[in-house]
């Protein structure tokens, strides 16, 4: 754990340079200043009137989820009696398809906590933050984080937590290989190639191309080679050159034999579980990786790095963020000062803190992140990397084509599909 600690301190001193989120609130080029919500949240109205109701619909993140949402729930109700608030959490693999449904009969819940938001926003369905953040909530969070949910200038979303990706190994295997920990691609073929002559039997490199990562997949590669999905103007740029470069040597590390046998089927977890088993040598994996080996009851000499990179390309990291997002119902100026309040006491340091602890991810605040950095060591060093990760334009209406876009383009070059071909074609049905 020592080492885990200090390789991954040597990553966030790399990483906070790299990346392209920074802690300076302002805006991605192209999308204005987000707007700041104006006054502070007070309680509810405690009038003699009827209750204000507030339904959330929250995401299922682990097996603690309900039982957390369910005191919480109760916690506020005691707290607040003018208000009724009624939690419903909804597995990740249902719970676009239920909002969806909803949405569509006209009963979309009043806060949502999901990853994606545009498709929402492009079809103004939502409320700007400053109708329902109070200022000293706002204040808490990561700018870097308010950024990815940026349209137009105003912000439409807050970030609830987040991941974010580093470099794992088995330092067992790399030392009986006789091989260093890549920085670069050239040397990380040459390490899976000493591996593979070490023990045929071990896989060196893993990648997932599922539907449940293989746009991360796609994202760790064109980063790390100076590639992008957009440019700095926010257009589009699927195909173009580095992208191509990038996927292209990522399926040569399959066609050579230096991975996992099945990328377009083998998740994370797959993954995550062959490394544990000591039957993978390395892959690139969120945070919560020494939580799932450990819980898995595998006893694995880990150790963590930054992403290798190609072309003298400083290392990025990946981060991956959910949010929270209100609906537009036509709310009462009682009612909206009401959400400010749930927001306002989910936010409280202690029981934010609380949660994210126990979700095992990393907190979208700064007060947050210093009560998790000092409550758990082997966090401290995540929660500088996840203030300046590199998000995926999920604030760009078309981000749910992309996503699945790129999947199908590297299932298909996995099947012998050329790269090029198959980025033109998508960069063409995206942008025109």
């Amino acid at each position: 754990m020592k080492k885990i600690l200090a390789a991954l301190l040597a990553v966030c001193m790399v990483l906070s340079l790299a990346a392209c989120g920074s802690k300076d609130p302002t805006p991605p080029a192209n999308s204005g200043t987000p707007s700041t919500p104006s006054g502070s949240s007070t309680p509810a109205p405690s009038g003699s009137g009827d209750k204000i109701e507030i339904n959330v619909v929250a995401a299922q993140y682990g097996q603690n989820t309900n039982n957390w949402w369910a005191d919480f729930q109760d916690e506020f109700n005691a707290a607040y009696e003018n208000i009724n608030l009624t939690v419903e959490v909804i597995s990740w693999n249902d719970i676009s398809t239920v909002v969806n449904t909803r949405v569509s009969n006209n009963q979309a819940p009043d806060i949502l906590n999901i990853d994606l938001f545009a498709a929402y926003q492009a079809d103004g369905l939502l409320l700007p933050a400053e109708q329902y953040v109070s200022d000293e909530t706002y204040a808490k969070l990561y700018p870097a984080f308010l950024e990815q949910s940026v349209v137009d200038g105003t912000v439409w979303a807050i970030p609830d937590l987040a991941s974010a990706r580093a470099l794992y190994y088995n330092e067992d295997i790399l030392t009986a290989a006789g091989v260093e920990v890549p920085t670069t691609w050239d040397e990380l073929k040459a390490a899976c190639e000493a591996i593979k002559a070490y023990d045929s039997s071990i896989y060196p490199w893993g990648i997932d191309m599922t539907t449940d990562e293989g746009q991360a997949a796609f994202a760790y590669y064109i980063w790390n080679n100076g590639g992008d999905f957009t440019d700095a103007e926010g257009n589009w740029t699927l195909n173009s050159d580095k992208n191509v470069e990038a996927i292209e040597y990522a399926i040569d590390l399959v066609n050579s034999g230096y991975t996992n046998t099945d990328p377009a089927n083998e998740t994370r977890y797959a993954l995550q579980d062959m490394l544990g088993a000591g039957k993978l040598a390395m892959m690139i994996g969120p945070n919560s990786i020494p939580t799932y080996v450990s819980d898995g009851g595998y006893s694995v000499n880990l150790g963590v790095a930054s992403i290798p990179t190609n072309g003298g390309n400083p290392s990025v990291s990946a981060g991956v963020m959910d949010r929270f997002m209100v609906f537009d119902k036509g709310h009462s100026a009682e009612k909206l000062e009401a959400i400010k309040t749930f927001f306002d006491f989910f936010y409280d340091d202690t029981r934010y803190s609380e949660w994210v602890l126990m979700e095992g991810f990393l907190p979208a605040t700064s007060t947050g992140g210093e009560i998790v950095a000092s409550s758990d060591p082997a966090m401290a060093p995540w929660v500088e990397i996840v203030g300046s990760c590199k998000f995926y334009p999920v604030a760009k209406s078309e981000w749910d084509d992309v996503k699945q876009g790129v999947i199908n383009v590297e299932q298909s070059a996995l099947l012998g599909g050329n790269v090029k071909e198959l980025l033109d074609e998508l960069q063409s049905n995206i942008a025109g």
